[in-house]
């Protein structure tokens, strides 16, 4: 039997996830991006990979669990095979109960996830004992705590995924040919080919901006607070964002906003208080019209697929999109949320 060709158009989050897992299963894989590996959002700093809450359970969010589960093989294989780390690592979050009300729902969703969890992870209502000092400040004295959570950094995530493609011997080109199964996972420009393809807006782009301090809490958990994310990682490096800007201007400067950024971050967790600035980030998310990812075949294109949308969860759920558009592709089975598909965008 030949081996199967795929060109994946994009080296970000999903596009390098589905290329390692096609060269995992024995596929013959070419990447060609043009800016190069994780020149886009999935680049960038943040690292949340955070859980819906356990509650008013759907596809989306089942897909996510899965994902998220999966991902504590998927990438210290990406590692092993790579040598690169991704800086994972499941470290949890924690969240401020902020009164009353927020405890009871709070307290409901600890026995939801019970259920919905199945005994994979926990969600759980702590006090003070639980949480330490690396936590934000809570009115009502308790957290919520869950192990779910997990970070990574973005650009050395694409970084190690690039890597472990390399050694199974998949080509990571700025330019070349398409050939076999092509798969379109070019981030948010890729979205507006897709709008000006479908004739109508099937998503756009969300910039971002955050910033990376020289504070080591590298083994507590992420925090939420403030609306915002703050993820210590494993290089000793704490990440703070970020902003959702729907109208912008420059695609990868940063500007006052990130001052807001830094002020709420203090306010949340005073003990950053004096940490030495590393990078101020900025960047575009792809944002899918259905908010979901957009998974699946191209309608109407035979042998081309979409792999993008995965605004703000990209990499939480890169590893379950790259198996089932892989499976599709190699194997033929179709095992895609409705709502993630190109269709529930037009």
């Amino acid at each position: 039997m030949a081996t199967a060709e795929i060109t994946v158009l994009g080296a970000g989050a999903f596009g390098l996830s589905c290329a390692y897992e096609a060269l995992r299963r024995g596929a013959s894989v070419r990447v060609i991006d043009p800016h190069g590996v994780g020149a886009g959002s999935s680049g960038g700093v943040v690292g949340a990979l955070a859980p819906h809450t356990p509650e008013r359970w759907n596809p989306k969010k089942e897909f996510q669990f899965q994902s998220l589960i999966a991902s504590r093989r998927f990438w210290p294989s990406v590692k092993e095979t790579g040598g690169v780390s991704s800086g994972y690592g499941r470290t949890g979050r924690v969240q401020a109960v902020m009164d009353a009300r927020q405890l009871t729902l709070a307290r409901e969703r600890e026995i939801q996830a019970q259920e919905l969890w199945r005994g994979e992870a926990v969600w759980q209502v702590v006090d003070r004992a639980h949480v330490g000092d690396w936590a934000p400040d809570s009115p009502t004295g308790f957290w919520i705590f869950d192990d779910l959570s997990a970070r990574l950094h973005p650009a050395q995530a694409c970084a190690a995924l690039a890597a472990a493609v390399r050694v199974l011997g998949g080509e990571i080109l700025r330019e070349g040919e398409t050939s076999g199964a092509v798969i379109h996972a070019s981030g948010w420009q890729g979205l507006q080919e897709l709008n000006a393809a479908f004739g109508r807006a099937v998503g756009g782009g969300v910039k971002g901006q955050a910033v990376l301090l020289d504070f080591d809490a590298r083994d507590a958990p992420q925090v939420y607070a403030q609306q915002l994310h703050i993820i210590p990682h494993a290089d000793g490096t704490t990440a703070i964002g970020s902003t959702s800007e729907r109208e912008f201007g420059s695609s990868d400067t940063t500007d006052y906003q990130v001052e807001a950024l830094i002020e709420r971050a203090m306010i949340a967790m005073p003990v950053l208080h004096g940490a030495r600035e590393i990078q101020r980030w900025a960047g575009v998310r792809p944002r899918a019209k259905s908010r979901a990812p957009m998974v699946g075949p191209w309608p109407e294109r035979a042998g081309h697929f979409i792999a993008n949308g995965g605004f703000k969860i990209g990499f939480g759920m890169a590893p379950k999109v790259a198996q089932v558009l892989v499976d599709l592709i190699l194997e033929g089975r179709d095992a895609i949320p409705e709502d993630f598909r190109v269709e529930a965008s037009l």
